[in-house]
């Protein structure tokens, strides 16, 4: 009996990861175009900010920096320091493996397959992009929280919009999906106060961060909805919801 569920889950296991590694084989080249696309209007918009703000700062960054900074008291930095936590390794990162897990366990590879390349995808354009522009954190005050990598475009921001929006994508078929777009919605906007209140992100990485995702993770929706290749033998069969959404 133990051999028997071995061996299925070995099965299941192989044909997920056969299925993913056959959609890359087809589709590389679109997924680097996704990359370009993004990249490019991010590059136009550092460059905006380098012409328009000598220290590359928009105008209302500073001033809303400022207003959370004024409001700042011990209860609140606790507030924001755990939401700024739970909106990346805390939170995030842990959410989007279990998600990933339950959907090859119940054999959704066609959604498992969105979820892992838009996470995956949108980790990787975010290393590119803050290398590329080098953009340095914002020095109005020390931070309760510092960090030394570059601030644009917000990781944090990303990978929680990217996570909202997948999973906003995953459950709209379902009756669920008002208030679970509520929650993303509302859980995001936090994530993304939490890095200017603290101090170690613009306004504008914030807002670059969000756009970025939600075109990629839409981007790559539309890419497995249309392309992907029909799923192997041990999927579940009409469950994905990738192509079940009108």
């Amino acid at each position: 009996m133990l051999a028997s569920r071995a061996a299925t889950a070995a099965r299941v296991v192989g044909d997920a990861t056969g299925y993913g590694l056959r959609f890359l084989r087809m589709h590389i080249w679109w997924m680097a175009l996704w990359f370009f696309c993004l990249l490019l209007p991010l590059w136009g918009f550092a460059a905006l900010v380098g012409e328009v703000h000598e220290k590359e700062v928009f105008a209302f960054d500073a001033p809303i920096l400022n207003l959370l900074h004024a409001q700042a008291t011990p209860s609140i930095d606790r507030f924001f320091v755990l939401t700024s936590r739970l909106g990346y390794l805390w939170g995030v990162v842990p959410v989007d493996a279990i998600i990933l897990v339950l959907l090859v366990v119940r054999r959704r590879f066609r959604d498992g397959l969105f979820l892992g390349i838009s996470v995956i995808g949108s980790a990787i354009l975010n290393i590119v992009a803050k290398n590329y522009f080098s953009r340095m954190r914002p020095d109005l005050w020390v931070s309760i929280r510092p960090e030394t990598t570059y601030s644009f475009p917000s990781g944090h921001a990303m990978g929680s919009a990217t996570l909202g929006m997948a999973v906003i994508i995953l459950c709209w078929p379902t009756r669920w999906r008002w208030p679970l777009l509520a929650v993303c919605v509302l859980a995001v906007l936090l994530v993304g106060v939490s890095r200017v209140y603290l101090g170690v992100h613009y306004p504008s990485d914030i807002l670059a961060g969000w756009t970025a995702a939600i075109a990629w993770t839409v981007g790559m929706y539309l890419l497995v909805d249309q392309k992907a290749p029909a799923p192997p033998p041990s999927a579940a069969p009409s469950k994905d919801a990738i192509g079940a959404m009108p």
